[in-house]
């Protein structure tokens, strides 16, 4: 069976990763990032408008298969903030960390929930699949764990007892907003190409 080309609408290579992972076993696609410095609108003010503008965009762009995420953090002590300004909240990870503990400095209050939109797109730009998901948690005072990217050293699952960024890799797979999503997702991938 020949590979798909399937574009990851993002430059993240944490993202990638993760992707590659959910995708392991799934042929015949295979996953790539979106070449350095290209740039995707993402002027939604939902996950699912900021996923579909990036699997469009990209995939008219570069006329392949696209696969674009948009996530972030919503807290509710914070009005939902940093929602879908997640990876605009600072220039750096640990800059959008220190912002976000600032922020909550004093606030007892603490629950947050990852949120995560996918989109698929043929090589037209037509939108084939979308799913969401949602991983609800709080935040902690102080980052704890090696594991993952962005906001996972902060983010606390309960059930769990552990921080995105402590959690195994299956173990996050399973809990993520990104995991939820793409299990919602998989139905419709799985029709394609």
């Amino acid at each position: 069976m020949t590979a798909v080309p399937l574009l990851l609408a993002s430059s993240n290579p944490g993202k990638l990763q993760e992707f590659q992972g959910l995708l392991a076993g799934i042929p015949p696609w295979e996953i790539t990032l979106l070449p350095a410095g290209v740039e995707l609108p993402e002027t939604g003010a939902t996950f699912v408008e900021n996923a579909t503008q990036k699997a469009q965009a990209a995939a008219q762009q570069f006329g392949q298969w696209t696969l674009a995420d948009d996530s972030g953090l919503c807290v509710a002590a914070l009005d939902g903030a940093p929602g879908v300004y997640s990876a605009r909240y600072g220039a750096s990870d640990p800059e959008r960390i220190d912002k976000l503990l600032t922020a909550l400095q004093g606030v007892t209050d603490r629950r947050a929930s990852f949120a995560a939109a996918l989109v698929v797109c043929d090589p037209t730009g037509k939108v084939r699949a979308v799913a969401e998901g949602r991983c609800d948690g709080e935040i902690t005072t102080a980052p704890r764990g090696e594991g993952g990217f962005g906001y996972n050293p902060i983010f606390y699952v309960p059930t769990v007892g552990l921080t995105f960024a402590e959690m195994t890799v299956e173990q996050r797979r399973q809990l993520s907003h990104r995991g939820v999503a793409w299990r919602a997702l998989l139905p419709q991938f799985l029709t394609l190409p």
